[in-house]
């Protein structure tokens, strides 16, 4: 594999990785469930697996989206000469914007899913540190309403790099990409509810990481995209 192909792997895989450990949505639940409720290690599994499956399907839905702007930019004959530039500048613009939105995502008090055990039964809200939450707010977690969360919450920052490969018409870029971000999100979802599921829980301390998922993400495209515009990956 070329410089690029390496950077776009490398970026889709620290992408997946950190949105997924940094957010204790993304296993937490499951470690919960299969204890109140004494699931065996494969039900918990199997469970995790499916919900990883969707949180990507959604992801890569958008990320197709860009995918489909840079093949349609490739019919326009006058963006043949320019399409080498701008695909590099897109994705570092992309990052530097993301880097921001995540900044101002980290100041401000961002609400955030909290999980219940109540009983046998688990419930899932969402609140800022300053607002109190009704019982009647509070949404009963079934396996249902596991995926519907992950389906619902998209990574965002799969699309420049799948628009990147589109600009470039590059299947072999957006095989390895989606691949590559598929399995670690999955495995990365997996490793986490199976470790905390069997006690190892307190080894990770991702709560305050997860304010910052948005920082991190946009500084890996961002990273990329001066890789690609000025280093000539």
């Amino acid at each position: 594999m070329d410089t690029t192909v390496w950077a776009l792997l490398i970026s889709a895989i620290s992408i997946s990785f950190i949105h997924t450990a940094s957010g204790p949505d993304h296993y937490l639940p499951f470690i919960v469930i299969s204890k109140s409720k004494k699931w065996s290690g494969m039900k918990t599994a199997i469970l995790t697996v499916v919900c990883g499956f969707g949180h990507v399907f959604s992801s890569l839905i958008l990320g197709f989206i860009g995918v489909f702007l840079g093949w349609q930019l490739n019919k326009i004959s006058w963006f043949q000469d320019l399409r080498g530039n701008f695909s590099g500048w897109a994705l570092l613009i992309f990052g530097g914007i993301y880097l921001i939105y995540g900044l101002i995502q980290a100041i401000r008090n961002k609400p955030h899913k909290h999980f219940d055990v109540m009983g046998d039964d688990v419930y899932v809200y969402e609140h800022n540190h300053t607002e109190m939450v009704m019982p009647q707010k509070r949404i009963k977690v079934t396996p249902l309403v596991l995926f519907m969360i992950f389906v619902m919450g998209p990574s965002e920052p799969l699309i420049p790099l799948l628009f990147y490969s589109g600009v470039k018409h590059s299947m072999s870029e957006i095989v390895v990409l989606v691949i590559s971000f598929t399995l670690t999100t999955v495995l990365t979802m997996l490793g986490m509810v199976l470790l905390g599921r069997y006690g190892y829980s307190t080894l990770f301390n991702t709560e305050k990481l997860e304010r910052y998922m948005g920082v991190v993400s946009g500084a890996v495209v961002t990273v990329c995209g001066i890789g690609m515009v000025f280093l000539g990956w």
